[in-house]
């Protein structure tokens, strides 16, 4: 199976083209930054811009599937700069619309746990979304790239799934994401800013994302038509990662509470029932264990 990952260049990105690459799969990866994490990685990347329909000839033919993961993934930032939020529906256009006109018959596309909102359940299941739970321009963007996957698999008979992720973390990640940002500030006992006191969420290793993609790579014919949440499936806040992270550290870091930023999702359980049930999808690194992990992954780095 030949199979076409966007976003390569990320942190899901490159840890699935790794993984496809050890089980023998062809891989072509497809990102706008080139891939500073792994050389076999970046070596297989074709370094184009998804929001621009011309550079699309650029990628080969005879894919068997594609994995979207490419886009503009923090929320905050969406909400500084709307138009980024556009970026992420033209890319996912753009890349629909290429697989449809190259006969490509599979389609993965990453959403994300923002798509619920705030409507305040105990646990989320995945028929859930709402539009009026729409928080944020990022969720706008993940919505509006479900529907459109959903349109792709209705109209034109291609065969799609949906996974929503949830602070995904652990390796291959330098941005402002909370993980590797409060490692970085805790090395340097720098103050740690955490925004909503309340503020839970369920955190996913990396390992265990990747594997639940890996599942639908091998069961597309179960997958197809689905969506699903992966994720641990219990939620841990944002103070309890900054202190056991600090601890960790063994940082004299000061924690600082603010407000709660708007368009965050501010509490997040995900129900997982149906990945298990459906693709025998079954996280393995609890939160514990894989922020020590993280903090020893990125301390050698």
């Amino acid at each position: 199976m030949k199979i076409l990952v966007t976003g390569s260049s990320g942190t899901i990105g490159t840890r699935l083209c790794e993984r496809l690459l050890e089980q023998k799969f062809e891989v072509v990866g497809v990102d706008w930054e080139p891939n500073k994490w792994q050389p076999a990685v970046e070596q297989l990347t074709i370094r184009i811009d998804l929001r621009h329909e011309e550079e699309m000839k650029k990628l080969p033919t005879g894919i068997d599937c594609v994995i979207h993961l490419a886009a503009n993934a923090r929320v905050y930032e969406l909400v500084e700069h709307p138009d980024r939020a556009r970026d992420n529906f033209l890319t996912t256009f753009n890349t629909l619309e290429w697989a449809r006109t190259n006969g490509v018959k599979r389609f993965v596309f990453a959403s994300s746990r923002e798509t619920y909102g705030n409507s305040g359940a105990p646990k989320y299941s995945e028929d859930m979304v709402r539009v009026e739970h729409c928080e944020s321009p990022y969720t706008a963007s993940k919505i509006a790239g479900e529907a459109l996957v959903e349109s792709y698999r209705r109209c034109y008979g291609m065969e799609t799934v949906i996974v929503r992720f949830s602070n995904v973390y652990g390796m291959y990640d330098d941005s402002e994401r909370v993980v590797p940002l409060f490692i970085r500030q805790t090395k340097k006992n720098e103050p740690l800013v955490i925004f909503g006191k309340e503020k839970k969420l369920d955190f996913t290793y990396i390992d265990d994302a990747v594997d639940g993609l890996l599942l639908i790579v091998k069961n597309f014919e179960k997958a197809n038509g689905q969506t699903f949440n992966f994720a641990f499936g219990e939620a841990h806040s944002i103070v309890e990662l900054a202190d056991l992270i600090k601890n960790l550290m063994r940082s004299s870091s000061s924690i600082t509470l603010g407000s709660a930023r708007t368009g965050e999702v501010t509490n997040y359980t995900a129900d997982i029932a149906k990945a298990r049930k459906m693709l025998g999808f079954d996280p393995k690194v609890p939160f514990v264990e894989g922020v020590k992990m993280s903090v020893e992954w990125y301390s050698k780095r």
